[in-house]
């Protein structure tokens, strides 16, 4: 699941492939931007901004959100794709390589000078270069939602996902349930930090410090099965800001409380 660390993985993969050279093919296959051309102009930057990710090209900047399945695949150029092309949002191609987004949920074109409009609500990004532990502690803990519900807002901290929130959670010994405002957010916070640092530079994310397929999370997508540390049964329950928007939970009621 694309989360802060796989968005700052495709973004220096975009950066090391992408910049410096000039655009050579730009197809952006949305009809609002199916027309725009940005053919013959530099790649200045990749950056990755939370969950965003932002490329940009001359005064122009490039916005994607991967979502749940989204990807940024890179190609020597004329190399063929090793996806169906159906499933393709977004080709920016150079002399050497070609960058393709496949699945992207959402696909932007502004100004260089307009991005703040697209990503400036965001919170803290624990992996971007101006982070403030304080503020994204501040405003966690003076959201009055439950925890897991404030700690996945990303105006309160970018880059945490549903995975993230779940596997923080049982390593802090907490229900998902529990008021943001009565949890050591500080703890929880730094913890993150220290976790998703990590797992920035791994080719699979692992919580657990296994890097074996199936054994990377204490409780996320384990319902039913029992808890690695304790052998409780792994509980599974569904939050979210509102009706809408409500992300499935998982947690020890043992190890957590």
């Amino acid at each position: 699941m694309p989360e802060g660390d796989t968005v700052f993985r495709a973004a220096r993969r975009l950066d090391e492939a992408l910049v410096g050279d000039e655009v050579t093919r730009f197809d952006l296959r949305v009809p609002r931007f199916a027309t725009a051309d940005l053919t013959g102009q530099p790649i200045v930057s990749s950056v990755a901004r939370g969950k965003h990710l932002l490329l940009r090209i001359g005064d122009s900047t490039l916005h994607s959100h991967l979502r749940m399945d989204g990807a940024w695949l890179v190609y020597r150029a004329g190399e063929r794709w090793r996806h169906p092309a159906f499933k393709v949002r977004a080709v920016v191609g150079t002399a050497r390589h070609e960058a393709v987004g496949i699945d992207l949920a959402e696909i932007e074109l502004v100004p260089t000078r307009d991005e703040e409009e697209l990503v400036g609500y965001l919170g803290p990004d624990p992996l971007g270069s101006d982070w403030d532990a304080a503020e994204a502690v501040r405003r966690v803990a003076a959201d009055a939602r439950s925890i897991h519900v404030a700690l996945l807002d990303q105006r309160n901290v970018a880059g945490f996902g549903n995975e993230y929130a779940a596997e923080l959670l049982f390593l802090r010994g907490i229900l998902p349930t529990a008021p943001a405002p009565e949890v050591d957010v500080a703890a929880l916070i730094e913890l993150g930090v220290r976790t998703i640092r990590v797992n920035r530079d791994r080719r699979h994310r692992t919580f657990t410090g296994v890097d074996r397929p199936g054994q990377g999370t204490w409780v996320y997508g384990r319902a039913g099965r029992p808890c690695r540390r304790c052998g409780t049964l792994i509980r599974r329950g569904e939050q979210g800001a509102d009706p809408t928007r409500e992300r499935i939970t998982f947690w020890c009621p043992n190890c957590q409380r």
